[in-house]
């Protein structure tokens, strides 16, 4: 493998159609303001390095990153690539991962609206994100001890399976299919509406106006804080383990949870069943 160290590089194409080689401790960077470092190229491996230019890593195969810092003004850095591995690093320019195929991701930081856009197959782990249209239609996702913050995350996604994370995001799993989440916190309002096939399993959901319009939603001891008009129009089977604020129109299935304030039926169309365990003094139906 060919060795590259202690360099600066600022030109178009540094490292274009390059085969098997590793690049650490250098600096992408300079008044020649040169995009695609790395483009078309196969096993590159590259360390403790500074990306400060645009798009570069394009159409690479068998890509590590490790240790790097990919700022603000590195947009659009990693495109259609293939096996991708980044660890510990800081990804910060926007649109930083978009239709790449068969992603690892661990200890990174992400700052990066729109990122992972129609990628196919992605693990990540212990990693810190902020982003808008997060993942958008991507697929074959799997994400443990993953923090998120942000807007419209995970719509469209289909396959994917979240361990242990801690989302604080709005509009979060529209239109997703094929989902299970785990162990996990979801905060935001107007959670997962139209999705199909969705399953949260021991969770706490924070916000309100979640589950409308899903199929095939699937609550397993999960706890609903802050809730109101929850499950519109939508087939589910849920046990929930805490009060709700109101649940309305339900379309199909059963939820069973301890009280609510308000449950609102006022559709013919509603035929769900509802099962309170604790009925509280103040509920009332409507």
């Amino acid at each position: 493998m060919k060795i590259i160290e202690n360099k600066t590089f600022d030109q178009e194409r540094a490292f274009y159609g390059e085969n098997g080689i590793h690049v650490s401790d250098c600096r992408f960077d300079g008044p020649a303001d040169g995009e695609s470092a790395f483009k078309e190229g196969d096993d590159i491996e590259v360390e403790n390095c500074y990306f400060n230019l645009r798009y570069p890593f394009w159409h690479d195969r068998g890509l590590k990153i490790t240790y790097c810092e990919l700022t603000e003004l590195c947009r659009a850095a990693i495109w259609y690539s293939e096996r991708v591995d980044v660890k510990n690093t800081s990804l910060h320019g926007i649109k930083a991962l978009r239709e790449c195929h068969d992603v690892k991701i661990s200890g990174c930081d992400i700052v990066s609206p729109e990122f992972g856009w129609s990628t196919m197959g992605i693990d990540m782990e212990n990693t810190k994100a902020e982003s808008e249209y997060f993942m958008m239609r991507s697929a074959n996702l799997s994400f443990t001890n993953v923090s998120l913050k942000g807007k419209y995350s995970f719509q469209y996604i289909e396959n994917g399976l979240f361990d242990g994370c801690n989302f604080d995001t709005k509009d979060a799993f529209w239109h997703a299919k094929n989902v299970i989440v785990k162990n996990s916190i979801i905060k935001g309002e107007y959670l997962a509406w139209y999705c199909e096939n969705v399953t949260f399993d021991n969770c706490t959901i924070i916000g309100t106006q979640p589950l409308c319009y899903c199929k095939g939603l699937r609550l397993i001891n999960c706890k609903m804080i802050d809730t109101d008009l929850a499950f519109e129009k939508s087939d589910v089977c849920a046990t929930v383990s805490s009060p709700i604020i109101s649940i309305k129109n339900p379309a199909s299935g059963k939820i069973e949870i301890p009280s609510a304030d308000y449950i609102i039926m006022d559709d013919k169309n509603a035929k769900c069943e509802i099962i309170l365990t604790e009925p509280s003094e103040s509920y009332k139906a409507s």
